[in-house]
């Protein structure tokens, strides 16, 4: 990819027209023309306007769309202006309540993060992102629900409070007592340990004898654990909230680049990866369109900041997708606050 020429290789008036053009596209996603610029206050003619316009597309800042005589901003424009002439607007008083409200809701961490993103979405006018680490749930209790003949239903309590059910398919022989018998050992032993931990102690327990069980109920506990963990395992680490805030007005000119984000939104891995790209070091991480080549068709771009749990290790990344206009001065420390109120809750 080529190079954006420094900043200081651009006189004043090349840096003054260049940012007003990044503004007029971010603002409402036109190119911006000449009488436009001359129109707000500079004091150039039209010509002169033109000249620079010129200069600054021939360095790959600018670019001219063949259905209009206005000027856009490039990948490499928009490089430029990110990393050295944003003025970054901090999140309104307001909107850093409607952040940490929908933090502070209580429930399942899951829920107040996925909360949490649908807030900055709704704030950003992109769609929210949040990476999180496969949820390891702190058993409280584990039961078992007979439904019908060969099955029953498994549920798991947490300890934040949170129920989940599965259905567990029965080994031979296994009755109302067994399920009962089966409940009560896992719920006394296992209480307090996460899954894997719990799946560690029961094959240790079983392989040394010491569940004082018949067979029947040990069949059931070996398939139960097996089928949490399993489930565990397949657990989602990215929650997409907003996905309709990509559908905007200037949207509507060009569906086959938001058709083809809303395809890169269905492949969550190929997305967990490049945010998973974002967890090293504190700093705030901007793609900027095909900058990563998972963006080469949609022409996105994706603000990233990994946030900490409290014993200061990296424990999920909350950012944004949108166009390539994003207003990256708006929403760059809108994303730094959300990252900062996910840290507390996890503290």
């Amino acid at each position: 990819m080529t190079a954006s020429p420094p900043i200081a290789e651009l006189s004043d008036r090349a840096r003054d027209i260049f940012r007003r053009v990044v503004d007029g596209y971010i603002h409402n996603g036109q190119p911006v023309g000449s009488k436009t610029l001359a129109l707000a206050g500079l004091n150039l003619s039209p010509a002169s306007i033109r000249s620079v316009l010129a200069q600054l597309e021939d360095v790959g800042l600018l670019a001219a769309p063949h259905t209009s005589a206005g000027r856009m901003p490039t990948e490499l424009g928009l490089r430029l202006f990110v990393d050295g002439m944003m003025q970054a607007l901090e999140p309104s008083a307001e909107e850093r309540a409607t952040i940490e409200s929908r933090a502070g809701l209580g429930g399942p961490v899951e829920e107040a993060i996925a909360a949490t993103t649908a807030a900055l979405s709704g704030l950003s006018a992109c769609a929210g992102l949040v990476m999180v680490p496969k949820h390891e749930q702190v058993l409280r209790s584990i039961g078992f629900v007979p439904l019908s003949h060969g099955q029953a239903l498994a549920v798991l309590v947490s300890e934040d409070g949170a129920v989940e059910n599965r259905v567990v398919d029965l080994p031979p022989g296994v009755g109302p007592a067994a399920l009962i018998e089966a409940g009560n050992y896992m719920s006394a032993t296992l209480s307090g340990l996460t899954l894997a931990a719990a799946r560690a102690r029961i094959e240790h327990e079983l392989a040394q004898g010491r569940a004082a069980l018949d067979s029947a109920a040990r069949a059931l506990i070996e398939r139960g654990i097996a089928v949490w963990s399993e489930d565990g395992e397949r657990r989602p680490v990215l929650i997409v909230r907003g996905q309709a805030r990509l559908l905007d007005d200037a949207a509507t000119a060009d569906l086959d680049r938001v058709r083809d984000l809303l395809d890169d939104l269905d492949g969550k891995q190929e997305i967990a990866a490049l945010l998973d790209s974002a967890r090293a070091g504190d700093a705030t991480r901007i793609f900027i369109g095909a900058e990563n080549k998972l963006f080469a068709l949609s022409g996105s771009s994706v603000i990233a900041k990994p946030f900490r749990g409290s014993d200061g290790r990296v424990v999920g990344v909350v950012g944004v997708i949108g166009p390539t206009r994003l207003n990256y001065a708006r929403v760059v420390p809108m994303v730094d606050f959300t990252a900062a109120t996910l840290a507390r809750l996890m503290g």
